[in-house]
């Protein structure tokens, strides 16, 4: 019996420390029932298709692609149009897709790619390089070897215990050094880690992440050249787990909270894990802060009043053994 494939990286403790602080954040999300609003979904999206897509080299700006997304008409190479539309279906279907199966992968890039090569949907039939100018900076395995090499990387994700955040940049690397694709390689890397991302968390399917990549590119392509180098995933790991991590502390978790609070408020937020019933002092101490006045006025007065913590003793506030703990919007 061949022996199972293992594709090569090393967990780091800053990969770990990362990934705790994300399931801090998501336990945040989760403990307050936030969910992004239907609006800024859509926005999120956009952002990601048009991020995507200008790192490929598509001029079209958010103005555009909203219109297009929109039904409207703009104006622009039809190539790149085409592009949006595309990967604007491409998002709509990811809920349908599972990120270990190879037909679906198949089927994606016949969507991502329809009516701009001639091999949408298949795997390459030749050899191909990665080239920055005149520059041949990663040469992939040969075709001959593509689709065995894509089909153990995805028994791999199917049977892997650990965790998504670390095998989604896994499985993003991997795409990028296999290249199982005459073009669209790139833009397929992200969905598919997206599509992984989204079945730890359906949330994360909206997280806008290619655009903090596209405005990182430079650091993007540095992290997949660190890990050919080293020959393994792990310096982007660390980096697509940074991007992610960076991204979710940007992105409000819905517009009602967005307008609601202010930073101190969320601050407070984000040292109260799900479960916990903290004093006052502990709270402070947390947050670094020592003057009790301001705290109050700052902090705990707008929480208590946005509802979105509560006292174990609400009728006694004053109580010398009052607690908080979050509560459900």
């Amino acid at each position: 019996m061949p022996t199972p494939y293992h594709p090569p990286f090393t967990i780091t403790p800053r990969q770990l420390t990362l990934v705790g602080e994300i399931c801090e954040r998501i336990g945040h999300w989760s403990a307050l029932d936030f969910s992004l609003s239907p609006q800024l979904r859509k926005t999120n999206r956009i952002q990601s298709i048009q991020a995507s897509l200008e790192i490929e080299n598509n001029s079209l700006d958010i103005d555009q692609v909203t219109a297009i997304l929109e039904g409207r008409r703009v104006i622009g190479s039809m190539r790149e149009i085409q592009e949006v539309k595309n990967a604007i279906e491409c998002y709509d279907l990811l809920p349908s897709w599972t990120s270990d199966a190879v037909e679906d992968f198949l089927t994606a890039h016949g969507v991502m790619m329809k009516a701009l090569t001639d091999h949408a949907g298949v795997f390459r039939p030749g050899g191909v390089g990665v080239y920055r100018g005149a520059q041949l900076i990663h040469m992939a395995p040969p075709a001959e070897r593509v689709e065995h090499l894509v089909r153990d990387l995805f028994h791999w994700l199917a049977v892997t215990d650990l965790h998504p955040l670390i095998t989604s940049s896994i499985l993003h690397y991997e795409i990028e050094f296999i290249h199982p694709f005459s073009d669209g390689n790139g833009r397929m890397g992200r969905l598919w880690q997206s599509l992984s991302l989204s079945r730890w968390h359906a949330e994360l399917a909206y997280l806008p992440v290619e655009s903090l990549v596209r405005d990182r590119q430079a650091e993007y392509y540095a992290a997949l050249g660190a890990a050919d180098r080293q020959a393994e995933a792990t310096p982007f790991v660390e980096f697509m787990l940074t991007i992610i991590q960076e991204t979710l502390n940007a992105t409000p978790v819905s517009d009602q909270v967005c307008d609601q609070v202010s930073d101190q408020v969320k601050s407070l937020l984000r040292v109260i894990k799900k479960g916990e019933i903290l004093a006052a002092a502990e709270l402070m101490a947390r947050l670094g802060l020592k003057h009790l006045p301001s705290f109050r006025r700052n902090y705990l007065k707008p929480a208590l009043a946005a509802r979105l913590i509560q006292m174990t003793q609400p009728n006694s506030p004053n109580s010398p053994t009052q607690r908080y703990r979050l509560t459900s919007l």
